[in-house]
C-alpha cells in the first residue's frame, strides 16, 4: 500500500524527530531537517545538513528520521546529507533556543554578535567579545560567566562557569 501522507505531515514527523545528542530539542527546532519532498509513490527524500562536517549524530538523525517515516507508510526514504548551505547556529528556532536555556545549555549568542571569523583560545579567557555580548548562565541569568574550555560533551558545545552562582555549564558555541 502507497501511503498519501501530505508531504507538510511528513515534514512535521521528520522535523518532530530529537536530536541524538540534544534531546531536549527537535531536527526542526535545531535548523538541520532542510527539506522534505515526494519523489514518487511511497518514495520521500530527506536532505539534513549536520551542525558541522563530519559530525557522528548525522548517521543517527537518519536512521531515526527513516524509521519515523516508514512507520507512517512510507516505503522508500532517501536521507540526503547536504553541507551547502552550511548548517549555522542562526538556524536554531526561538523554541529551539528556549529548550537548550530550559535544559541547563547556554544557547548561542544571536547573529549580530560577530563581526568574523571566531576566535580561539586556549585556556580560560575573557575576550572583549564576551564582554560586550556575554554568555549568560542559563542557571542565574548573570553575564559573568568564564570560558573553561572550548570543547565539552560534543564538538558543538563549550564548557563555561558562572562566576556569581559557581555552577558550570555548556554552551551552544556559535557557527
Amino acid at each position: 500500500m502507497v501511503t498519501t501522507v501530505p508531504e507538510e505531515e511528513l515534514r512535521a514527523l521528520a522535523g518532530a524527530v530529537p536530536d541524538p545528542e540534544l534531546p531536549v530539542v527537535s531536527l526542526a527546532e535545531l535548523g538541520v531537517l532542510r527539506d522534505v519532498r515526494r519523489t514518487g509513490p511511497g518514495r520521500v527524500e530527506v536532505d539534513l545538513t549536520p551542525t558541522y562536517t563530519g559530525c557522528p549524530a548525522i548517521e543517527a538523525m537518519a536512521a531515526d528520521v527513516r524509521r519515523v517515516l516508514r512507520e507512517r507508510g512510507v516505503a522508500e526514504v532517501t536521507v540526503r546529507t547536504v553541507l551547502s548551505p552550511p548548517w549555522s547556529t542562526d538556524d536554531i528556532s526561538a523554541e529551539g533556543r528556549r529548550k537548550l536555556a530550559e535544559s541547563g545549555i547556554a544557547p548561542p549568542r544571536p547573529a549580530g554578535h560577530r563581526a568574523g571569523p571566531v576566535a580561539v583560545a586556549l585556556g580560560p579567557t575573557r575576550t572583549a567579545e564576551s564582554q560586550q555580548d556575554p554568555v549568560r548562565c542559563p542557571h542565574c541569568g548573570s553575564p559573568d560567566t568564564t570560558l573553561l574550555s572550548r570543547f565539552s560533551s560534543t564538538a558543538c558545545k563549550a564548557l563555561r562557569r558562572c562566576d556569581r552562582c559557581r555552577e558550570p555549564f555548556d554552551h551552544f558555541k556559535e557557527l
